[in-house]
């Protein structure tokens, strides 16, 4: 999962908890505002009372009366004044029951106690508490809308912020890994970015790149010079060894050992010839601006190769399209590549076996499939045959470990995916996979 879905996975999650925990504990905050809003407004009732008191006196609403009452019309409010005792208590606001005109209604009631006359009165201000929460439900609907706009504000402002603070990352990934292929020949430009984090990871990319392709090189330049140095004197040898032979003084023990001798350097030469044509095509020496049908390339290969076939008394059939043709390829080097594969399913094969090479096309690929009956590679030693002077032990004949690096190294250069399925008993099956 990318790293941008991770956090606007994060970012929605946490949004959608925040607002279900707020939903959740809405009722409870709205109740509670507005009860501490019911009680300010008594306070501001009584605030009122004590100033008409200090004013006109109490008699404003005594009228001489020992006591006052008065309701509002639909009895949500009331303001009582009656005698108290001597003893000043502090205001206090409390929900209460109170009879009036017969009706048992509840109200919430601040009590307080004045001093007017040189007698202490009791004065309640009260307010009915269907009245307090009669606005809850429009209050908390409000709420829920006011929050479900912001969230979706919020969450819009993140995913936003959270492309545009991603966005050198992806440029790093898109110039710096998925589209440079090894080696990498020219850097690309610096990203443009105002975080140092980026910038740091971008400058060690940059830096780590520079130095794989150093190193890269010198391996390339020290197999391409120790190639061309050791045939210099490899051909020597052979030239001195071909006139030896054809002395007619020579004994017969000398001229066997310089057969065997000559056997050594034709088998170092071939070693040579094939780390400089590896050497070459790591070096770019080869064109690939060329077309050519698969069905011709391997019928070229066997023409070479079919007298191979009678020593097993192997069968090899072919199923492909004279009409498909590939381009952007080095014929030599894609012959190469196919002859190195087929002479090892020849050379590993069976008596009496078969090698069958086919073909499927994709709309963006194309798949040439060659599958024989031999005696299979091991599994531990699967991930290691196409290394060089690795021979598998299935290797009893002549040979230098160097066939299918070959093959992996044309593979490489033409951006064809080579891959194996076998197993020991059953045959191998070589896939090459072209880009269309």
């Amino acid at each position: 999962m990318k790293l941008f879905t991770k956090l606007t996975l994060f970012i929605t999650l946490s949004k959608m908890a925040v607002a279900l925990l707020f939903v959740l504990l809405l009722p409870v905050l709205v109740e509670d505002i507005a009860h501490q809003y019911n009680d300010y407004y008594l306070r501001e009732q009584k605030k009122k009372v004590l100033q008409v008191i200090q004013q006109n006196g109490i008699d404003a609403y005594l009228q001489g009366e020992d006591t006052y009452g008065s309701y509002t019309m639909l009895k949500e409010e009331y303001i009582s004044l009656e005698p108290a005792g001597k003893t000043i208590l502090p205001d206090t606001i409390a929900t209460l029951q109170r009879v009036v005109e017969g009706d048992t209604l509840s109200y919430r009631v601040l009590s307080h106690i004045l001093q007017a006359n040189h007698r202490a009165f009791l004065l309640e201000v009260g307010r009915k508490t269907t009245t307090i929460n009669q606005y809850n439900r429009p209050l908390q609907r409000m709420a829920l809308y006011v929050l479900g706009g912001l969230i979706i504000i919020t969450i819009l402002i993140d995913l936003v912020f959270t492309r545009l603070l991603l966005k050198p990352l992806g440029g790093i990934i898109q110039t710096r890994l998925l589209h440079r292929r090894f080696p990498f020949k020219a850097q690309a430009p610096p990203v443009k970015t105002s975080t140092a984090d980026f910038q740091y990871l971008d400058n060690s990319l940059v830096e780590l790149m520079n130095k794989i392709n150093e190193a890269f090189e010198k391996e390339r330049e020290f197999t391409s010079n120790a190639s061309h140095e050791l045939m210099t004197p490899i051909s020597i040898l052979q030239s001195k060894m071909e006139n030896l032979l054809v002395e007619r003084e020579s004994d017969e023990a000398l001229l066997h050992t310089i057969q065997g001798m000559m056997k050594t350097l034709k088998r170092l030469k071939k070693i040579v010839h094939s780390l400089l044509l590896i050497s070459r095509i790591e070096n770019d020496q080869f064109p690939k601006n060329e077309a050519f049908s698969p069905c011709l390339l391997v019928t070229e290969v066997m023409e070479e190769l079919v007298h191979r076939l009678e020593e097993k008394n192997l069968r090899f059939s072919m199923h492909l399209s004279s009409q498909t043709v590939l381009h952007h390829l080095n014929h030599d080097l894609i012959f190469q590549l196919v002859y190195n594969l087929l002479q090892n399913a020849i050379k590993y094969n069976r008596e009496n076996g078969s090698i069958t090479v086919t073909e499927e096309i994709h709309p963006d690929h194309y798949l040439l499939i060659i599958s024989d009956t031999g005696i299979g590679i091991s599994s531990p030693e699967v991930d290691t045959i196409f290394h060089r002077f690795r021979k598998v032990q299935r290797d009893t004949t002549e040979g230098y470990g160097l066939g299918l690096a070959i093959a992996h190294t044309i593979a490489q250069y033409h951006h064809i995916q080579i891959s194996v399925d076998t197993a020991v008993g059953q045959g191998s099956t070589f896939t090459l996979r072209f880009p269309l």
